[in-house]
């Protein structure tokens, strides 16, 4: 019998999930997570009992990648930046503005200029952005690991990585954003900046899914929850947070999925609610009754920036049902709703329109694919979920989205 090492792989996974299912070893509930569907993993998880091709091919590729993140053991610190903040202390997170450039016309530079869409690659002489990134992706494709397998190792190592950012005393990052996006020359850090933490979300649903880890204790998560909820305070009564919560485009989209996402993480229903009532008022003051947002298309990635924001839209529709809102169909006047935002971009997915707004890098769907993906689902569409197929397979077969969807 002719057996190929992909149909062993499956046969192995199916005989050891099997008699992890029989042994009790595995926990069938469903994941209180905010952001992903736990009813969805659950399922995912039974797709993958049943030796579902595509599930099992995916958990195959996350688990090489969770492998290689536990082999390698790489952790990631505000401590390791070179740079000292101008508070003098390094726990504190620290950036650049991206899009700021020095000044041709002055001898030194300053005040910097903004050339917007054209990233300084010097930002990436500060290493927090880049790090505060992978501790997001790390620890969210560890606990998923940790979530389908029950082996520990996976825990074990997003625990070390939520420890070493947040909790540690000689590593952590204390819980403000005061330094992010600074202008050399004109200030030391700005509400904008706040958009470098809008993918905490993922840390969040990384830490409830290895709750019932040893490597995760109750304090922990308690001692996690506290750093959240001072984090939470900051963006709601520092200057920086206040002026953030004022922006107009994308980036007050992200500064209200942060804090609906992290009061519900730190047990502040309330707090979320409010801020769901303002996100509703966001929307409406962004788009058009055609579905269009002009505030992004005016930017010079303006593909990107629409579909970023249209993310955050779908992101915060999703966080918004753990206090039993639904937002999907939500508008406060004519046309102005997420599902016409969607709209608005279908005719260039299906190739009858060449997008004609500014564009200065390549377009790409990483997260047009997720908002395709909740729009099938939640709109009960099929015709998003084709359309997602053929614009970027490989991003719709990605693990994440064959597992979280």
């Amino acid at each position: 019998m002719n057996i190929t090492i992909k149909s062993l792989f499956y046969i192995v996974f199916l005989v050891i999930s099997t008699s992890f299912f029989a042994q009790g070893k595995l926990d069938l509930g469903i994941p209180k997570t905010l952001s992903i569907d736990g009813k969805t993993l659950h399922n995912n998880y039974k797709l993958i009992l049943s030796n579902d091709k595509d599930k099992v091919v995916a958990l195959k590729t996350l688990l090489k990648k969770a492998d290689k993140l536990v082999k390698e053991e790489i952790v990631y610190s505000v401590m390791d930046k070179n740079q000292t903040p101008p508070s003098g202390d390094k726990h504190d997170y620290m950036s650049t503005g991206p899009y700021w450039w020095p000044d041709p016309t002055k001898p030194d530079g300053l005040p910097y200029i903004k050339k917007d869409g054209l990233r300084n690659p010097t930002y990436y002489d500060i290493s927090d952005s880049q790090e505060i990134d992978k501790v997001e992706d790390a620890t969210l494709s560890l606990a998923l690991a940790y979530y389908f397998t029950k082996e520990e190792k996976y825990a074990n190592f997003t625990s070390k990585l939520l420890k070493v950012w947040f909790l540690n005393p000689e590593t952590r990052q204390n819980p403000n954003l005061n330094f992010a996006q600074g202008i050399p020359g004109l200030n030391t850090g700005r509400g904008t900046g706040l958009i470098e933490t809008r993918d905490l979300y993922r840390v969040l649903d990384a830490a409830i899914l290895i709750q019932n880890s040893p490597s995760w204790s109750k304090e922990d998560h308690l001692a996690l929850k506290k750093w959240f909820s001072d984090y939470l305070t900051w963006m709601l009564e520092s200057p920086i947070g206040q002026d953030e919560a004022k922006a107009k485009n994308n980036h007050g989209t992200f500064y209200s999925e942060q804090v609906i996402a992290m009061a519900l993480f730190v047990d502040q229903p309330e707090i979320a609610l409010k801020e769901i009532e303002i996100f509703k008022n966001r929307m409406e003051s962004q788009l058009k009754p055609d579905g269009s947002q002009p505030l992004e298309l005016a930017r010079t990635k303006s593909w990107g920036y629409v579909n970023m924001n249209m993310y955050g839209y779908y992101l915060i529709a999703k966080l918004a049902e753990n206090v039993n809102v639904s937002l999907w169909n939500h508008q406060i006047s004519e046309g102005k709703n997420m599902k016409n935002a969607l709209e608005f971009i279908m005719p260039y997915l299906k190739n009858e329109k060449v997008w004609e707004y500014e564009q200065i890098q390549k377009i790409s769907y990483g997260e047009t694919i997720k908002i395709l993906k909740y729009a099938s689902r939640k709109f009960n569409n099929s015709e998003y979920e084709e359309i997602a197929k053929k614009i970027d397979l490989k991003s719709y077969q990605s693990e994440i989205n064959e597992l979280t969807f």
